[in-house]
């Protein structure tokens, strides 16, 4: 791993081992912006009792669900299986819904809608290399690896929503990482050919 600033790195580490496991394959953060949403109000942060590890969850969170995003596009769209496309379609809108709430919440800290783990090759987070290689596959083999690749992305934004759940410092946050892991295993659950 290479060096990261401890102030990028710190918020994300105190979400506990889940989370702690996951940014092992880390390498240095980009500021390169995700959204274009409106820049960051000078006001003081407004989510009571947020701590590092809300930070650390939510930075992770919306990254997570951006690029998966990206793969579900090309699952709606290429997907031999209408049972996949399908699926990829639901997802997609359900993540889509997700990043509508997961930002407010950041700008409410006051944090920067950057995306801290660009060019990572974390557990769970679709990269460019991914897409690259799905944009090549076709038919059975496009939606094999389609579904490898949103099992594992499930399986960890889940894993890091509980371990929110129990320990992040709002209860709002609390609450809502409780809901994305329960609404995660019933992803998990509804997954086309498990």
């Amino acid at each position: 791993m290479k060096p990261v600033t401890a102030l990028r790195l710190a918020p994300a580490l105190a979400l506990s081992l889940p989370l702690a496991v996951l940014l092992t394959g880390c390498s240095t953060p980009s500021a390169r912006p995700v959204s274009s949403a409106p820049s960051v109000s000078a006001a003081a942060p407004s989510l009571p009792g947020a701590t590092a590890t809300d930070t650390g969850w939510i930075q992770l969170l919306i990254p997570m669900d951006d690029q998966a995003e990206e793969l579900l596009a090309l699952a709606a769209d290429r997907g031999s299986s209408p049972a996949v496309a399908t699926w990829a379609t639901g997802l997609a809108k359900a993540h889509r819904s997700e990043l509508a709430t997961l930002r407010p919440l950041l700008h409410r800290m006051g944090l920067p809608d950057t995306n801290v783990h660009q060019g990572h090759d974390m557990p769970g987070m679709v990269t460019e290399s991914d897409l690259t290689r799905g944009r090549r596959l076709t038919g059975a083999a496009f939606d094999r690896f389609v579904l490898r690749e949103l099992r594992d992305h499930l399986g960890h934004s889940r894993r890091v929503s509980r371990s929110a759940a129990r320990s992040a410092g709002s209860s709002e946050v609390r609450r809502l990482a409780s809901g994305i892991a329960d609404t995660r295993a019933d992803q998990l659950k509804s997954l086309p050919g498990r």
